[in-house]
């Protein structure tokens, strides 16, 4: 299943208001103000589950539904466990840097620093292979980051040159190579990739480099993938990241790129969990519209959602738009039930988690409003705007400025309408976030400009979708 399944564009973004104005329904002709409350707000509790290193905390727009078909959305937070004053963990790691012709001068010198940085990080229990490529790969073999080997690393790093294309398939294959040689030695083996622009070479259908991910992943191996300037396809690196169960930053220059390598590197040594995978039950009379912002997958009734490691303290959410049948007033329905999995590297083996997420059915419309879930309506509103922001991205790189900004004030709409259920501070900040976005679409004049504004925006949109710690 792709990313969007149902209630897409204009329509999907009425039907949010008319969710976040407390009248859940389906077939949804525009704003309708709720009905007036005689209550006031009730608290709804969320569901929260911890039976590893990962905590699972779950909740519902809409607690009370009507009765017929109604649309809610279900918000699911994963918080990794923190662990105070621990030391990291041994890596075993990759680094793997575009040399192509594209990176001559400046980029090459601020990528060649951050790496020289990010050797000097190393200690003795850990391991690095340096791979850099243009039209050919190049290959530093793997070694354990000793006094001597960092000397001789930091002379490697300083003879990289810039040349050719832009092989990312042969320099993701050589990082993989290098890291198996010694990946049963590791909880954690890493590829951290840094490219700067399309690949012209090897492999270049973003498909076949997206599954090259997937099979370097399936082997054990993370890939985080970094962005740097404004030629590289932003789409694609997103994509290796999450195939990847990486991170993805996008930087405009590489002055914050030792900054970056040093975030993975500390992200990466305290792993605590791998192979990380949210997994909705569906019962009869409850249809899935959405999983915002994440890949998934359906068979029968069961929807699966693959997520990133998990580090020390890393939060992730995910929001899922729901359809629900209700038939008589009055009972409790099964809206779903979540099952969390992944292998816990604090405690050892399979570790999961399981919830159930239920709503009450009422025909009282007041009563639907008063129990109306503020945290999640405002996550719900936020994995919206990210997914206009996104099509709004796309239609500012196709020229059709208008057609962008316009996506943009159905966003402040939204947000608007938001402030109504959660209180404007509530969404203040999204607020400034999107006037600020509609300001630099408006003023992206040159192409690299545009390009720029695109990539910060799906940048944000990322993180607003839920992909809070995987994301720099």
């Amino acid at each position: 299943m792709n990313r969007t399944t149902m209630f897409l564009g204009l329509a999907g973004a009425l039907a949010l208001l008319a969710l976040v104005l407390g009248v859940p329904r389906a077939g949804f002709r525009g704003f309708q103000p709720p009905d007036p409350v005689p209550v006031g707000p009730v608290a709804n509790p969320p569901v929260v589950v911890s039976d590893g290193s990962i905590r699972m905390e779950a909740r519902l727009s809409h607690p009370y539904i009507g009765t017929g078909s109604s649309d809610l959305f279900a918000t699911i937070d994963l918080t990794g466990v923190q662990v105070p004053g621990a030391s990291r963990s041994p890596v075993n790691l990759a680094l793997v840097i575009d040399r192509s012709g594209s990176m001559a001068g400046e980029k090459l010198n601020q990528a060649k620093q951050a790496a020289r940085k990010l050797v000097e990080q190393l200690g003795e229990q850990d391991r690095i292979s340096v791979i850099h490529f243009g039209s050919q790969v190049n290959t530093l073999a793997g070694r354990w980051a000793t006094a001597a080997n960092r000397e001789s690393l930091l002379q490697y790093i300083d003879g990289i040159y810039d040349e050719g294309g832009t092989n990312i398939g042969e320099g993701l294959d050589a990082g993989k190579r290098q890291l198996l040689m010694a990946r049963e030695q590791f909880k954690v083996n890493r590829i951290i990739l840094m490219s700067d622009g399309e690949p012209t070479e090897g492999v270049t259908n973003p498909a076949d480099l997206e599954q090259l991910a997937r099979e370097i992943r399936g082997q054990g191996v993370t890939l985080s993938a970094i962005g740097l300037g404004t030629d590289f396809n932003e789409d694609l690196m997103q994509g290796l990241a999450e195939n990847g169960s990486g991170a993805y930053a996008y930087l405009r220059d590489g002055s914050q790129l030792a900054t970056i390598f040093q975030k993975d590197l500390q992200q990466a040594s305290t792993t605590i969990a791998r192979d990380v995978m949210l997994k909705l039950d569906l019962p009869d009379g409850v249809q899935l519209g959405d999983v915002l912002g994440y890949r998934s997958s359906a068979e029968g009734r069961a929807v699966s959602i693959p997520m990133s490691d998990f580090s020390s303290g890393q939060v992730e959410r995910v929001v899922v738009r729901l359809r629900v049948d209700a038939r008589a007033a009055g009972r409790t329905v099964d809206v779903t039930a979540l099952k969390l999995q992944y292998n816990d590297l604090l405690k050892g083996g399979a570790a999961g988690a399981q919830a159930q997420l239920s709503a009450m059915v009422t025909d009282r419309t007041e009563e639907i409003a008063a129990h109306q879930d503020k945290q999640a309506t405002v996550y719900a509103a936020r994995a919206q705007s990210a997914f206009n922001t996104n099509q709004a991205a796309d239609l500012l790189r196709r020229g059709d400025k208008g057609g962008a900004k316009k996506l943009l004030r159905d966003n402040e709409m939204i947000f608007q309408s938001t402030a109504a259920v959660a209180g404007a501070p509530a969404v203040a900040e999204d607020v400034a976030a999107q006037e600020e976005t509609m300001r630099n679409f408006d003023r992206a004049d040159s192409a690299p400009e545009v390009e720029h504004q695109v990539k910060a925006a799906k940048k944000k949109a990322r993180v607003d979708f839920g992909r809070i710690g995987s994301t720099y």
